[in-house]
């Protein structure tokens, strides 16, 4: 379902995240049946592959409401907890008007001049420039904004911030997202688990009930070579299902930062603005210990992937030019920070006037000499060197 606006964007991720959680519970059957594949091999290594997939179809669906039960389940917490799981992993804290007034109105006057409902408005203590939206419905939107971020930029620039999270959140993109990050979840936990119940119960060919004299002997046709064949199956089906999982992820539309910062521009009228907020939060937006699914959800992820192929976001420059040419705005280029440029050591040397030593001793730095001062007790005025 192609989008082609701004509606047609919206209707495109509701059409899509309906598709992911259909998708995910067809993923979860692969992995339960890529496990019953082990599973029998575990039990008896000495059949063919047809019987271990006769078998492993056989269990798939005896296993069918028990897996649905546990997918299920998992959204079911995933959407109400997910913010705090969220919260645990970043450190993000609810905050009022009174603990940050500046950053409360800004997102205020922007709600209450678009008439859009107010999500709750959460700081993180770390010095990178990064913001991020999240919730799956309208009791549980947030935004999230780093301190690092509020000292560096300006109020027009937090404005513009602020404006393209909430362009996110009525555009659909962050359902979108935490969907994603849902499914990614899961799929990796029930891969993992069944990786680890393999190796964990040190598996060997020939074991389990290979002795049985039930066992017919077109069974047993090919001995251990239809127990390899099916080991290699199951694990392709679970690096398959995992893979999949992650293309979810990456194949969300990279056009939805556009569109946000698109949405940005048209709240705040101000294009400048959201120009110079980028180019202040390139390459300064990572945030540690945030997982790759926390830095997907930010308004710049410097974490790229093997030849951009993986990228989450399109690049800070291919995003200020859309600005240019489309809403008029104008690019400064790479902005650098106060913090950037002044290093440790320097306030000393730009205090000192030119002409003028300023020596320092065990209680500090002395006041100024000038070249004319004359004798004192402890010292002679400076003059020029001595011939010898």
């Amino acid at each position: 379902m192609a989008a082609y606006g701004l509606y047609t964007h919206i209707a495109s991720n509701k059409f899509r995240s309906m598709l992911l959680l259909a998708g995910l519970f067809v993923l979860i059957y692969v992995l339960v049946f890529a496990g019953a594949l082990i599973a029998e091999v575990m039990i008896d290594s000495g059949r063919t592959l047809d019987f271990y997939l006769t078998a492993a179809t056989r269990d798939l669906i005896r296993a069918l409401p028990i897996a649905t039960i546990a997918s299920a389940l998992w959204i079911v917490i995933a959407y109400f907890f997910h913010q705090k799981i969220i919260d645990a992993v970043t450190g993000g804290h609810d905050v009022t008007r009174q603990e940050q007034p500046r950053l409360y109105n800004l997102l205020e006057n922007l709600c209450i001049s678009r008439g859009i409902p107010m999500p709750k408005l959460k700081i993180m203590d770390s010095g990178a420039l990064n913001a991020f939206a999240t919730g799956l419905n309208q009791r549980q939107y947030a935004v999230t904004v780093t301190t690092g971020l509020l000292n560096a930029l300006n109020d027009q620039e937090i404005e513009a911030v602020l404006g393209h999270e909430l362009t996110h959140i009525r555009n659909g993109d962050v359902q979108l997202m935490v969907v994603a990050v849902i499914i990614a979840g899961v799929i990796g936990f029930f891969g993992e688990m069944v990786f680890r119940v393999f190796f964990n119960t040190g598996f060997r060919f020939g074991g389990g009930r290979s002795s049985s004299s039930s066992s017919s002997s077109s069974d047993r046709k090919g001995g251990g070579g239809g127990a390899i064949f099916a080991i290699l199956i199951a694990a392709a089906l679970i690096a398959l299902a995992w893979a999949l999982s992650q293309v979810v992820r990456f194949a969300l539309s990279r056009s939805r930062e556009f569109l946000a910062d698109a949405g940005s521009v048209e709240l705040t009228k101000n294009p400048d603005a959201m120009i110079s907020a980028l180019r202040k939060i390139e390459n300064r937006g990572e945030l540690p210990g945030a997982t790759s699914a926390v830095m997907e959800m930010c308004i710049d992820n410097p974490r790229e992937g093997f030849a951009d192929l993986f990228a989450t976001h399109p690049s800070v420059d291919s995003r200020v030019q859309a600005l240019v040419k489309f809403a008029g705005g104008h690019d400064p280029g790479p902005l650098a920070l106060p913090s950037d440029t002044t290093a440790p050591g320097d306030e000393q040397d730009q205090s000192a006037p030119a002409g003028q030593n300023v020596p320092s001793g065990p209680w500090g730095d002395a006041a100024p000499v000038p070249d004319n001062a004359p004798p004192g007790p402890w010292s002679t005025p400076p003059g020029p060197p001595q011939r010898r």
